[in-house]
């Protein structure tokens, strides 16, 4: 019961960009999992879209002076009924759009059941489930994260680049596991590279010891972790040492963060991974921009949750209207070329030039491009770990 009151409690972040006191603000949700398997990410990625909406508020050019005020939900990233009803708080309050959800099983479960069917646009930063791409969504779903059809491919080269010959799979059991499993799976397979096996595993568990048994029996030279790594991902890798069964790990997005590194340290030098990210200019533009606002940088999807917020207010200051049908109309437009190009930390620069009538081509954290349905075509970031510390090699 604890659990379902918080997923649906709903607050709101003081940022300073308050209501106009006359009651002309705008009104912006935020849903992400502040509890459960990714909560170590959360704060971060919700602080960068705060960030893009005090920036546009602050700026005194969006839609000649007006402010956006932020709601929070927590989306618990895993479960669709807590995060149904705590996105139907946010939409029952007046939130003109959403950033978010994160977890893709949330996600969709959200925009079938209450963005879609209110006319509300969300723009994920995170979800990455291959069967995103085919919503019926009407043209109210967008994600500034690429698909996981790319994610997994590029994990399984950086695993033949890094010379491994076998690999056990193993992955958390909802949309995003299976998915990125399966195309990571035929991946390497691909590549010559034998899959010894592909298991579920349950978050929530306090012993994983039965899980690396099965993965332990099958063999390979690494595994493949697939998952979160604030819940069984960690569990996994856990009994792996504790077993000597592995000491190299395979790491999915979701498993990449510093809570992981903090708990395991240097045990895990010889493991590395992917995430969607960018070493191009807006990456290092956003970095300086978030570092002056206190905001650490460094964690999974803080520029597309920053680019997320962004777009939804540069699609309103381009029909000129903040409310939902607006922004719907207006993404696509602002996203993609023809129009100058656009970086963090210059949303006064291109709501002004919106205004005037000029085209954008918001660039973002994350080189924003958007394929005809909505989502990022997206960049990775080769990850390892070094000295118990994830460091990037390179960009993909």
């Amino acid at each position: 019961m604890r659990k379902l009151i918080l997923a649906v409690f709903l607050f709101v972040s003081t940022i300073a960009t308050n209501s106009n006191a006359d009651g002309h603000g705008i009104k912006m949700g935020i849903i992400l999992g502040f509890t459960g398997p990714i909560e170590s990410l959360t704060p971060a990625m919700a602080a960068s879209a705060e960030l893009a909406f005090k920036e546009a508020s602050d700026s005194g050019s969006l839609l000649g002076g007006k402010k956006i005020s932020v709601e929070r939900a927590d989306s618990t990233c895993v479960d669709s009924a807590a995060a149904t009803s705590a996105a139907e708080g946010l939409v029952s309050n007046g939130v003109v759009a959403i950033m978010g959800a994160d977890c893709s099983g949330v996600t969709g479960a959200i925009a079938t059941n209450v963005a879609v069917p209110n006319g509300v646009v969300m723009i994920s930063p995170s979800a990455t489930s291959p069967g995103l791409t085919d919503l019926k969504d009407n043209g109210y779903f967008f994600r500034t994260a690429p698909s996981d059809a790319r994610g997994g491919q590029i994990l399984a080269d950086i695993t033949k680049d890094r010379k491994i010959k076998s690999v056990a799979i193993t992955y958390t059991n909802n949309d995003y596991g299976k998915g990125l499993a399966d195309v990571y799976a035929a991946a390497v397979k691909a590549h010559g590279i034998k899959v010894t096996t592909s298991a579920a595993h349950e978050d929530g568990k306090a012993d994983y010891s039965a899980e690396v048994a099965t993965l332990a029996s099958a063999g390979g030279d690494a595994v493949a972790v697939i998952g979160y790594l604030d819940q069984g991902g960690k569990g996994i890798i856990q009994g792996s040492l504790d077993s000597g069964a592995f000491d190299t790990f395979i790491l999915s997005d979701g498993m990449i963060g510093d809570s992981l590194t903090e708990t395991f340290g240097k045990s895990l030098n010889k493991s590395f991974g992917s995430l969607p990210g960018s070493t191009g200019k807006g990456a290092g533009v956003f970095k300086n921009v978030a570092k002056a606002a206190g905001i650490d940088s460094s964690g999974p999807y803080t520029g597309e949750s920053y680019d997320a917020a962004a777009l939804i207010t540069l699609a309103m200051q381009a029909g000129g209207k903040a409310d939902r049908a607006t922004i719907q109309k207006n993404v696509m437009s602002v996203a993609n070329a023809p129009g100058k190009k656009i970086y963090p930390g210059e949303l006064k620069k291109a709501l002004d030039l919106l205004a005037k009538g000029k085209d954008i081509n918001y660039e973002g954290a994350t080189g924003v491009e958007f394929t005809e349905v909505g989502e990022a075509f997206g960049s990775f970031l080769e990850k390892e770990i070094k000295g118990g510390k994830f460091k990037t090699k390179k960009q993909r």
